[in-house]
Protein backbone atom coordinates (compact mmCIF):
# COMPACT_ATOMS: atom_id res chain seq x y z
CA UNK A 1 0.00 0.00 0.00
CA UNK A 2 1.44 3.36 -1.18
CA UNK A 3 1.59 5.70 1.94
CA UNK A 4 -0.11 8.95 1.67
CA UNK A 5 1.01 12.82 2.69
CA UNK A 6 -1.21 15.51 3.27
CA UNK A 7 -0.27 18.82 4.03
CA UNK A 8 -3.06 21.28 4.89
CA UNK A 9 -2.10 24.77 3.32
CA UNK A 10 -0.35 25.79 0.03
CA UNK A 11 1.90 28.25 2.02
CA UNK A 12 5.88 29.15 2.18
CA UNK A 13 6.16 26.34 4.27
CA UNK A 14 4.07 23.96 2.35
CA UNK A 15 6.23 24.40 -0.56
CA UNK A 16 9.22 23.78 1.52
CA UNK A 17 8.24 20.74 3.01
CA UNK A 18 6.85 18.92 -0.04
CA UNK A 19 10.20 19.44 -1.63
CA UNK A 20 11.96 18.54 1.18
CA UNK A 21 9.71 15.14 1.64
CA UNK A 22 11.31 14.23 -1.72
CA UNK A 23 14.76 15.00 -0.13
CA UNK A 24 13.89 12.92 2.41
CA UNK A 25 13.42 9.98 0.35
CA UNK A 26 9.68 9.80 0.48
CA UNK A 27 8.00 8.18 -2.27
CA UNK A 28 4.78 7.83 -1.02
CA UNK A 29 1.68 10.43 -2.17
CA UNK A 30 1.85 13.80 -1.02
CA UNK A 31 -1.38 15.76 -1.67
CA UNK A 32 -1.22 19.92 -1.05
CA UNK A 33 -4.52 21.25 0.32
CA UNK A 34 -4.96 25.12 -0.26
CA UNK A 35 -7.81 27.37 -0.40
CA UNK A 36 -7.11 29.77 -3.01
CA UNK A 37 -6.64 28.56 -6.50
CA UNK A 38 -2.63 28.78 -6.64
CA UNK A 39 0.12 26.69 -6.33
CA UNK A 40 2.46 28.09 -3.14
CA UNK A 41 3.36 31.61 -3.56
CA UNK A 42 5.68 34.50 -2.32
CA UNK A 43 3.48 36.76 -0.03
CA UNK A 44 6.07 39.22 0.80
CA UNK A 45 5.83 41.13 -2.38
CA UNK A 46 2.20 41.46 -2.32
CA UNK A 47 2.48 44.93 -0.54
CA UNK A 48 5.17 46.11 -2.77
CA UNK A 49 5.90 45.11 -6.38
CA UNK A 50 2.80 42.91 -6.79
CA UNK A 51 0.72 46.17 -5.34
CA UNK A 52 2.65 48.10 -7.70
CA UNK A 53 2.10 46.57 -10.50
CA UNK A 54 5.81 45.30 -11.37
CA UNK A 55 4.92 41.26 -10.77
CA UNK A 56 2.23 39.37 -12.01
CA UNK A 57 0.36 36.41 -9.63
CA UNK A 58 3.02 33.62 -11.54
CA UNK A 59 5.93 35.99 -10.94
CA UNK A 60 4.84 35.48 -7.64
CA UNK A 61 4.84 31.06 -7.50
CA UNK A 62 7.84 29.70 -5.67
CA UNK A 63 8.40 27.02 -7.96
CA UNK A 64 6.92 26.29 -11.06
CA UNK A 65 3.89 24.31 -11.25
CA UNK A 66 6.12 21.60 -13.53
CA UNK A 67 8.03 21.21 -10.45
CA UNK A 68 5.54 19.74 -8.81
CA UNK A 69 4.52 17.74 -11.38
CA UNK A 70 8.14 16.37 -12.08
CA UNK A 71 7.88 15.62 -8.19
CA UNK A 72 4.48 14.11 -8.40
CA UNK A 73 3.23 16.46 -5.63
CA UNK A 74 -0.78 17.21 -5.66
CA UNK A 75 -2.25 19.99 -5.29
CA UNK A 76 -6.29 20.51 -4.68
CA UNK A 77 -7.92 23.93 -4.01
CA UNK A 78 -10.38 22.95 -0.68
CA UNK A 79 -10.86 23.71 2.88
CA UNK A 80 -10.55 20.99 5.56
CA UNK A 81 -13.42 21.08 8.30
CA UNK A 82 -12.17 18.70 10.79
CA UNK A 83 -9.22 16.07 11.45
CA UNK A 84 -10.04 12.61 13.02
CA UNK A 85 -6.78 11.68 14.62
CA UNK A 86 -8.05 8.47 15.36
CA UNK A 87 -9.21 6.91 12.38
CA UNK A 88 -6.20 9.51 10.38
CA UNK A 89 -8.63 11.43 8.48
CA UNK A 90 -9.55 14.62 6.81
CA UNK A 91 -13.19 16.08 6.44
CA UNK A 92 -13.25 18.49 3.06
CA UNK A 93 -16.22 21.13 3.60
CA UNK A 94 -17.53 19.42 0.28
CA UNK A 95 -18.09 16.31 2.76
CA UNK A 96 -15.46 14.13 1.14
CA UNK A 97 -13.68 12.21 3.66
CA UNK A 98 -9.57 11.58 2.59
CA UNK A 99 -6.95 9.41 4.51
CA UNK A 100 -3.71 10.21 5.50
CA UNK A 101 -0.62 8.10 7.05
CA UNK A 102 1.49 11.88 8.34
CA UNK A 103 -0.40 15.07 8.03
CA UNK A 104 1.32 18.57 8.12
CA UNK A 105 -0.49 21.47 9.35
CA UNK A 106 0.83 24.69 7.39
CA UNK A 107 -1.94 26.32 7.68
CA UNK A 108 -0.27 30.12 8.03
CA UNK A 109 -2.15 33.04 9.55
CA UNK A 110 -5.21 35.48 8.88
CA UNK A 111 -5.68 39.07 9.51
CA UNK A 112 -7.03 40.15 12.14
CA UNK A 113 -10.57 41.91 11.71
CA UNK A 114 -11.88 45.47 12.67
CA UNK A 115 -15.07 45.53 13.97
CA UNK A 116 -16.04 48.74 12.87
CA UNK A 117 -18.96 50.38 11.92
CA UNK A 118 -18.86 51.35 7.92
CA UNK A 119 -16.10 48.29 8.11
CA UNK A 120 -17.73 46.41 5.36
CA UNK A 121 -18.30 49.13 3.45
CA UNK A 122 -16.65 48.83 -0.39
CA UNK A 123 -13.27 50.03 -0.97
CA UNK A 124 -12.41 48.84 2.58
CA UNK A 125 -9.72 45.89 2.15
CA UNK A 126 -7.29 44.14 4.42
CA UNK A 127 -4.38 42.77 2.54
CA UNK A 128 -2.88 38.81 2.67
CA UNK A 129 -3.40 37.07 -0.63
CA UNK A 130 -3.81 37.72 -4.11
CA UNK A 131 -7.31 38.66 -4.44
CA UNK A 132 -7.20 40.73 -1.51
CA UNK A 133 -4.42 42.85 -3.74
CA UNK A 134 -5.98 42.41 -6.83
CA UNK A 135 -9.41 44.17 -4.76
CA UNK A 136 -7.06 47.08 -3.82
CA UNK A 137 -5.56 47.34 -7.80
CA UNK A 138 -9.10 47.97 -8.42
CA UNK A 139 -9.35 51.28 -6.45
CA UNK A 140 -6.68 52.95 -6.84
CA UNK A 141 -6.64 56.09 -8.89
CA UNK A 142 -3.28 59.04 -8.40
CA UNK A 143 -4.08 61.73 -6.20
CA UNK A 144 -7.33 59.99 -4.57
CA UNK A 145 -6.73 59.51 -0.75
CA UNK A 146 -5.61 56.44 0.79
CA UNK A 147 -6.28 56.37 4.11
CA UNK A 148 -4.29 53.36 5.87
CA UNK A 149 -5.42 51.76 9.67
CA UNK A 150 -2.03 50.57 11.18
CA UNK A 151 1.41 51.63 11.55
CA UNK A 152 2.97 48.13 11.46
CA UNK A 153 5.15 46.85 8.90
CA UNK A 154 2.27 45.77 5.99
CA UNK A 155 1.12 49.20 6.59
CA UNK A 156 3.79 51.17 6.11
CA UNK A 157 5.06 49.45 3.24
CA UNK A 158 1.46 49.64 1.62
CA UNK A 159 1.86 53.75 2.55
CA UNK A 160 5.28 53.19 0.42
CA UNK A 161 3.67 51.31 -2.61
CA UNK A 162 0.53 53.86 -2.87
CA UNK A 163 2.76 56.83 -2.75
CA UNK A 164 4.88 55.96 -5.79
CA UNK A 165 1.65 55.00 -8.02
CA UNK A 166 1.02 58.97 -6.98
CA UNK A 167 -1.98 58.65 -4.10
CA UNK A 168 -2.54 60.86 -0.82
CA UNK A 169 -1.56 59.03 1.77
CA UNK A 170 -2.76 58.73 5.52
CA UNK A 171 -1.29 56.42 8.16
CA UNK A 172 -2.97 56.15 11.44
CA UNK A 173 -1.35 54.73 14.61
CA UNK A 174 -3.18 54.02 17.79
CA UNK A 175 -0.24 53.30 19.40
CA UNK A 176 2.23 56.56 20.58
CA UNK A 177 4.84 55.51 17.61
CA UNK A 178 4.35 53.95 14.23
CA UNK A 179 6.09 50.14 14.88
CA UNK A 180 5.97 50.60 18.57
CA UNK A 181 5.35 46.82 19.13
CA UNK A 182 8.04 45.75 17.10
CA UNK A 183 11.26 48.49 17.23
CA UNK A 184 12.78 50.88 19.23
CA UNK A 185 11.41 54.38 19.60
CA UNK A 186 14.67 55.44 17.38
CA UNK A 187 13.54 53.36 14.49
CA UNK A 188 10.00 54.33 14.43
CA UNK A 189 11.77 58.09 14.33
CA UNK A 190 13.62 57.38 11.40
CA UNK A 191 10.98 55.50 9.48
CA UNK A 192 8.24 58.65 10.02
CA UNK A 193 10.88 60.76 8.84
CA UNK A 194 11.59 58.97 5.50
CA UNK A 195 7.75 58.53 5.13
CA UNK A 196 6.90 62.36 5.81
CA UNK A 197 9.69 63.17 3.80
CA UNK A 198 7.61 61.31 0.63
CA UNK A 199 4.37 62.81 1.36
CA UNK A 200 3.14 60.18 3.67
CA UNK A 201 0.96 62.01 6.94
CA UNK A 202 1.16 60.17 9.89
CA UNK A 203 -0.77 60.14 12.67
CA UNK A 204 0.07 58.61 16.05
CA UNK A 205 -2.09 58.17 19.22
CA UNK A 206 -5.09 58.05 17.70
CA UNK A 207 -8.36 55.27 17.17
CA UNK A 208 -10.75 55.03 14.68
CA UNK A 209 -13.92 54.79 15.54
CA UNK A 210 -15.77 54.38 12.24
CA UNK A 211 -15.51 54.58 8.62
CA UNK A 212 -17.99 56.90 6.64
CA UNK A 213 -19.80 55.96 3.60
CA UNK A 214 -23.41 55.20 1.26
CA UNK A 215 -22.01 52.31 -0.37
CA UNK A 216 -18.42 52.91 -0.41
CA UNK A 217 -16.10 54.81 1.85
CA UNK A 218 -16.11 57.86 1.68
CA UNK A 219 -14.52 59.09 5.29
CA UNK A 220 -12.44 57.57 8.09
CA UNK A 221 -13.67 59.27 11.32
CA UNK A 222 -11.78 59.21 14.26
CA UNK A 223 -12.66 58.97 18.59
CA UNK A 224 -11.64 62.71 18.59
CA UNK A 225 -13.56 63.47 15.58
CA UNK A 226 -10.59 64.09 13.09
CA UNK A 227 -12.23 63.17 9.99
CA UNK A 228 -9.99 61.61 6.96
CA UNK A 229 -11.25 61.77 3.40
CA UNK A 230 -10.71 58.06 2.25
CA UNK A 231 -11.35 56.94 -1.67
CA UNK A 232 -9.57 53.85 -0.12
CA UNK A 233 -9.07 52.27 3.10
CA UNK A 234 -6.08 49.81 3.78
CA UNK A 235 -6.37 47.92 7.21
CA UNK A 236 -3.72 46.16 9.04
CA UNK A 237 -3.83 46.21 12.22
CA UNK A 238 -1.81 42.36 12.77
CA UNK A 239 -2.75 38.53 11.92
CA UNK A 240 -3.82 35.49 14.27
CA UNK A 241 -2.06 32.04 13.89
CA UNK A 242 -4.51 29.30 12.17
CA UNK A 243 -4.96 26.93 14.69
CA UNK A 244 -8.74 26.35 14.95
CA UNK A 245 -8.63 22.96 12.86
CA UNK A 246 -5.78 21.89 14.85
CA UNK A 247 -7.37 23.30 18.38
CA UNK A 248 -10.82 20.75 17.71
CA UNK A 249 -8.61 17.44 16.93
CA UNK A 250 -7.20 17.82 20.20
CA UNK A 251 -3.32 18.78 19.43
CA UNK A 252 -1.58 21.12 22.08
CA UNK A 253 -2.07 24.74 21.30
CA UNK A 254 -0.56 27.64 23.21
CA UNK A 255 -0.19 30.83 20.80
CA UNK A 256 0.28 28.93 18.01
CA UNK A 257 0.29 24.78 17.17
CA UNK A 258 2.78 23.69 20.10
CA UNK A 259 5.94 21.67 18.43
CA UNK A 260 9.62 20.41 19.48
CA UNK A 261 12.57 21.01 18.02
CA UNK A 262 11.58 18.54 14.91
CA UNK A 263 8.49 20.46 14.22
CA UNK A 264 6.82 17.39 15.61
CA UNK A 265 2.76 17.83 17.82
CA UNK A 266 1.49 16.10 20.25
CA UNK A 267 -0.03 13.59 17.63
CA UNK A 268 3.63 11.49 16.35
CA UNK A 269 1.97 11.08 12.88
CA UNK A 270 1.27 15.08 12.58
CA UNK A 271 3.86 17.69 12.47
CA UNK A 272 3.27 21.42 12.06
CA UNK A 273 5.41 24.68 10.04
CA UNK A 274 5.51 28.04 9.87
CA UNK A 275 3.20 30.80 11.32
CA UNK A 276 0.89 28.77 13.19
CA UNK A 277 3.22 26.84 15.14
CA UNK A 278 4.86 28.16 18.24
CA UNK A 279 8.62 26.61 19.24
CA UNK A 280 11.17 26.40 22.24
CA UNK A 281 14.31 28.71 20.98
CA UNK A 282 17.09 27.97 22.60
CA UNK A 283 19.30 30.71 21.20
CA UNK A 284 16.82 33.29 23.32
CA UNK A 285 15.61 30.44 25.73
CA UNK A 286 11.85 30.44 25.58
CA UNK A 287 8.35 29.35 23.41
CA UNK A 288 8.50 31.74 20.45
CA UNK A 289 5.94 32.42 17.09
CA UNK A 290 7.49 34.01 14.57
CA UNK A 291 5.83 35.71 11.39
CA UNK A 292 8.59 34.83 8.85
CA UNK A 293 9.27 33.49 5.33
CA UNK A 294 12.56 31.99 6.76
CA UNK A 295 11.34 30.24 9.66
CA UNK A 296 8.03 28.91 7.24
CA UNK A 297 11.14 27.51 5.22
CA UNK A 298 13.33 26.38 8.08
CA UNK A 299 10.39 24.47 9.78
CA UNK A 300 9.59 23.12 6.45
CA UNK A 301 12.90 21.26 6.06
CA UNK A 302 12.70 19.86 9.85
CA UNK A 303 8.92 18.67 9.66
CA UNK A 304 9.62 16.73 6.37
CA UNK A 305 12.65 14.57 8.12
CA UNK A 306 10.32 13.86 10.91
CA UNK A 307 7.78 12.42 9.13
CA UNK A 308 10.67 10.42 7.11
CA UNK A 309 11.86 8.80 10.62
CA UNK A 310 15.50 11.22 10.25
CA UNK A 311 15.91 14.60 12.92
CA UNK A 312 16.68 17.83 11.54
CA UNK A 313 16.41 20.07 14.52
CA UNK A 314 14.97 23.44 13.90
CA UNK A 315 17.39 25.68 15.97
CA UNK A 316 17.45 29.00 13.36
CA UNK A 317 17.92 32.83 14.37
CA UNK A 318 14.82 34.73 13.23
CA UNK A 319 15.35 37.20 10.93
CA UNK A 320 13.30 39.01 8.81
CA UNK A 321 13.00 42.16 6.79
CA UNK A 322 11.45 44.93 4.93
CA UNK A 323 11.38 46.90 1.97
CA UNK A 324 9.93 51.02 1.45
CA UNK A 325 11.05 52.83 -1.16
CA UNK A 326 14.90 52.54 -1.51
CA UNK A 327 15.42 51.30 2.04
CA UNK A 328 16.09 47.29 2.66
CA UNK A 329 15.73 46.69 6.98
CA UNK A 330 17.36 43.47 7.83
CA UNK A 331 16.55 42.33 11.40
CA UNK A 332 18.56 40.02 13.21
CA UNK A 333 17.43 38.10 16.43
CA UNK A 334 14.63 39.32 18.58
CA UNK A 335 14.53 42.83 20.17
CA UNK A 336 11.87 42.51 23.05
CA UNK A 337 13.31 42.80 26.78
CA UNK A 338 16.13 45.18 25.54
CA UNK A 339 17.68 47.24 27.93
CA UNK A 340 20.27 49.24 25.84
CA UNK A 341 20.18 50.73 22.26
CA UNK A 342 23.66 51.53 20.57
CA UNK A 343 23.22 53.78 16.69
CA UNK A 344 25.98 53.23 13.99
CA UNK A 345 25.27 55.60 11.51
CA UNK A 346 23.42 58.48 10.95
CA UNK A 347 19.59 58.02 12.02
CA UNK A 348 18.60 61.64 11.59
CA UNK A 349 19.09 62.70 7.82
CA UNK A 350 20.86 59.94 6.02
CA UNK A 351 19.36 57.04 4.85
CA UNK A 352 21.34 54.44 6.17
CA UNK A 353 22.25 53.30 9.52
CA UNK A 354 21.59 50.49 12.19
CA UNK A 355 20.34 49.77 15.41
CA UNK A 356 21.57 47.26 17.96
CA UNK A 357 20.04 45.83 20.74
CA UNK A 358 21.55 44.51 23.77
CA UNK A 359 20.31 42.82 27.21
CA UNK A 360 22.74 42.23 29.85
CA UNK A 361 25.21 43.35 28.11
CA UNK A 362 24.62 40.19 25.20
CA UNK A 363 23.52 41.70 21.68
CA UNK A 364 20.61 40.28 21.04
CA UNK A 365 19.09 41.79 17.76
CA UNK A 366 19.52 44.51 15.46
CA UNK A 367 17.70 46.45 13.06
CA UNK A 368 19.75 47.21 9.65
CA UNK A 369 18.67 49.70 7.37
CA UNK A 370 20.73 49.86 3.76
CA UNK A 371 23.71 48.22 6.31
CA UNK A 372 23.75 44.15 4.95
CA UNK A 373 27.58 43.63 6.72
CA UNK A 374 26.46 45.08 9.65
CA UNK A 375 22.82 42.15 9.26
CA UNK A 376 25.30 39.65 8.49
CA UNK A 377 27.78 40.46 11.60
CA UNK A 378 24.70 40.49 14.02
CA UNK A 379 23.36 37.14 12.85
CA UNK A 380 26.81 35.75 13.67
CA UNK A 381 27.36 37.53 17.10
CA UNK A 382 23.85 36.57 18.25
CA UNK A 383 23.68 32.73 17.04
CA UNK A 384 27.05 32.34 18.30
CA UNK A 385 26.72 34.29 21.66
CA UNK A 386 29.86 36.46 21.32
CA UNK A 387 30.92 39.40 22.97
CA UNK A 388 31.05 42.74 21.40
CA UNK A 389 31.98 46.16 22.43
CA UNK A 390 29.09 48.23 22.10
CA UNK A 391 31.68 51.69 22.04
CA UNK A 392 33.40 49.95 18.81
CA UNK A 393 30.04 48.73 17.43
CA UNK A 394 29.04 52.59 17.83
CA UNK A 395 31.95 53.58 16.11
CA UNK A 396 31.00 53.49 12.05
CA UNK A 397 34.74 54.82 11.36
CA UNK A 398 35.60 51.10 12.36
CA UNK A 399 34.93 49.08 9.27
CA UNK A 400 32.71 45.80 9.80
CA UNK A 401 35.07 43.20 9.03
CA UNK A 402 37.17 44.57 12.07
CA UNK A 403 35.10 45.05 14.43
CA UNK A 404 34.93 41.26 16.09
Amino acid sequence: MTKRCIIIGASHAAAQLSSSLRQEGWDGEILMIGDEPYLPYHRPPLSKTFLAGKKTADDLAIRPAAFYEKNDIQFRQGRVTGINRSQQTLTLSDGETLNYDKLALCMGSRVRKLALPGSELKGVHYLRDIADVEGIKNNLEKDQHAVIIGGGYIGLETAAALRKLGMQVVVLEMAERILQRVTAPELSEFYTRIHTEEGVEIHTGISVSRIAGKKHTEKVICADGTEFPADLVIVGVGILPNTELADKAGIDVENGIIVDEFCRTNDPNIVAAGDCTNHFNKIFNRRIRLESVPNASEQGKSAAASICDASKEYKNLPWFWSDQYDLKLQIAGLSQGYDQVIIRGDKLTSRSFAAFYFKDKKLISADCVNRPQEFMLSKKIIAGNLDINPDRLADDSIAVKALL
